[in-house]
């Protein structure tokens, strides 16, 4: 669940080179038939209608943001669908990438990423909200006396160098007459919150429900300050479903039918918070148990929160942000929003 914000201009220009290069393997693998077959109710062995294989990729290496997904697969949800699918972690060039060159039909991206590629012509659609409020924000060991925007000036921040992380730390800082340049900006490698503030930084961007859960079963007590709770406009969804508007246009109903069984398995996740994530860590046993039990605890609320269905998107929340992101030059322009995202998919 660490930080991957901000699309570079490589990034981008890797999206542009594969969906002109690649654009003609849209979701080969999306019909490609499994060899499965179901038993009758009478309990004879009949074949049925194959499965359709499909992937989605993850954003990061599997945590709780991805719970309702490994639920869907492991209670049969997707195979209820007609769907054999195949949760895999990215490549190289990241989700975004693989998903606008149509290599997978979905992925899990984040507003950001798809507003800044949309202006670029990149054809990538969200098409559910995991989370319906933003989780992430600026967060630093209680003994750094970090309690507001303001304290962040002669502090060491931890980050990756993208524009994205100056200017919103800057946008929440000026609301108190504070600076940002008065804030030292270090690029944190490799290494991991809890590493890097023994080392060199003070505080980081993180989400709450992973990193800042992690803090709590290590009792190294955080100020949090979430980025939402300065600015309305930075309340927006991360992370998101995304898909392509050649799979839109092709075989929108795989897209139905896999949000279907998605939201179901989110729904279990939010209604059985431990038995959700029981699931996701037999699925990847590696993961820490005791983490992904408080995370999950802690997320399950917030899948849905205050909206009327799991996945829901506004256009609110995507013209703030977007306007947001122009008025601080990290966009070249607007964006048509209602082709951003959209909630057409998802059940009713």
């Amino acid at each position: 669940m660490r930080n991957r914000k901000g699309i570079t201009s490589l990034l981008i220009s890797l999206l542009l080179i594969v969906v002109v290069g690649c654009g003609s393997n849209q979701n080969d693998q999306a019909s490609k038939p499994s060899n499965q077959s179901k038993s009758t109710t009478e309990g004879t062995s009949t074949e049925s209608k194959p499965l359709k294989d499909v992937k989605i990729v993850l954003d990061w290496t599997p945590n709780t943001n991805h719970t309702g997904l490994y639920v869907a697969k492991d209670q049969g949800y997707y195979e209820e669908e007609g769907l054999n699918v195949e949760i895999i972690q990215p490549g190289e060039g990241g989700a975004d990438t693989m998903v606008a060159s149509g290599t997978v039909p979905f992925g899990i991206g984040y507003q950001e990423s798809v507003t800044q590629a949309r202006t670029q012509d990149v054809p990538l659609v969200s098409i559910a909200a995991i989370i319906q409020h933003n989780t992430s924000g600026f967060a630093a060991p209680v003994d750094r006396n970090i309690k507001s925007p303001k304290d962040f000036e002669g502090k060491n921040y931890g980050g990756w160098g993208s524009p994205v992380e100056e200017a919103v730390m800057g946008s929440i800082m000026e609301a108190e007459d504070a600076n940002v340049s008065e804030v030292s900006m270090i690029n944190m490698g490799n290494a991991d919150f809890f590493t890097a503030v023994k080392r060199d930084i003070d505080f980081a961007w993180i989400f709450y429900a992973w990193t800042g859960i992690e803090a709590e079963l290590r009792n190294e007590p955080l100020d949090m300050l979430y980025v939402k709770d300065y600015s309305d406009e930075l309340d927006y969804y991360t992370p998101v479903i995304v898909t392509n508007e050649k799979q839109i246009q092709e075989d929108p109903e795989l897209i139905k039918s896999f949000l279907k069984a998605t939201a179901k398995g989110y729904q279990l996740a939010i209604n059985n918070p431990e038995e959700a994530a029981n699931i996701l860590i037999a699925s990847v046993p590696e993961l820490d148990k005791d983490l992904v039990l408080a995370s999950q605890k802690w997320l399950s609320p917030r899948y849905t929160d205050d909206a009327p269905r799991w996945g829901e998107q506004k256009a609110s929340v995507w013209q703030n942000y977007t306007n947001w992101m122009l008025s601080h030059n990290l966009l070249d322009k607007s964006i048509e929003i209602e082709k951003a995202y959209t909630n057409d998919f998802l059940p009713q």
